[in-house]
């Protein structure tokens, strides 16, 4: 990508773990429309993992996604192997404070730093004008923010809507992991989350959040977590009124 820089082109960047379904697509027509280039990496990144089972069955359709990447009008995809991103042991460590505590942080240990350990391998790689997240993952993103700001890294971070399917559920890579049994079931998190909206300023943040569990529960989901939060700091609210939002 460097002759390209030297002649002055943007480049929008895309980093992907494959799989690709119609809301990476989006990201990389977004970044082709905003900028004179569009690269995309695909990297299933195993220090990200913190369950071996999840990492070996995670889905891998890379055929598919090279033509779907090409349909699409990506410009460069970069294909790495585990030994080319990681040559030696793994030494980073960053600190997010409150922000990686919360929500998926405290639930997968070490989940965000080798996130932010390979987002920065790529962007260092990449060095792109600016780089495309969807909101699907919001925690990842606030996370990926406050990397580019504590390492001041030159890239203008994107954020991009949810892409749904038509029943509601968020498109994921690993949707394609669901039984058809799970697959029916699983638009009930986007009705949760529906009814939650329409009890904002009516009903007190408590007992939204137990009527949520209790209504998943119902529906054969085990819940980790519901949890409402401050939009910039992500920390359990218990009001409506917060600083962000």
């Amino acid at each position: 990508m460097a002759g390209e820089r030297a002649m002055g082109k943007s480049i929008g960047f895309v980093p992907t773990m494959g799989a690709l379904h119609l809301g990476h697509l989006d990201l990389v027509r977004r970044a082709r429309s905003d900028n004179d280039l569009a690269g995309c990496s695909i990297f299933v990144n195993p220090i990200q993992f913190n369950n071996p089972e999840d990492l070996e069955k995670y889905p891998r359709t890379l055929e598919n996604d090279l033509q779907l990447l090409e349909q699409t009008g990506c410009d460069l995809v970069f294909i790495p192997s585990v030994e080319e991103m990681y040559p030696g042991p793994v030494m980073e460590k960053y600190d997010f404070g409150d922000l990686e505590r919360v929500m998926e942080g405290e639930h997968r240990p070490g989940h965000f730093n080798g996130v932010a350990i390979i987002v920065k391998k790529l962007f260092d790689i990449f060095q792109p004008d600016k780089a495309y997240f969807g909101e699907k993952d919001f925690q990842q993103l606030r996370i990926i923010q406050a990397l580019v700001r504590m390492e001041k890294i030159p890239v203008e971070i994107i954020p991009c809507p949810t892409v749904r399917e038509s029943d509601g559920l968020a498109m994921s890579s690993r949707n394609r992991r669901l039984t058809p049994e799970e697959r029916l079931r699983a638009p009930e998190i986007y009705n949760t989350l529906v009814l939650a909206r329409e009890l904002v300023n009516i009903v007190p943040v408590s007992e939204v959040r137990k009527l949520s569990i209790a209504r998943l529960e119902s529906k054969g989901f085990r819940v980790d977590y519901f949890e409402i939060a401050d939009i910039e700091s992500l920390q359990p609210s218990n009001t409506w009124e917060t600083n962000g939002g």
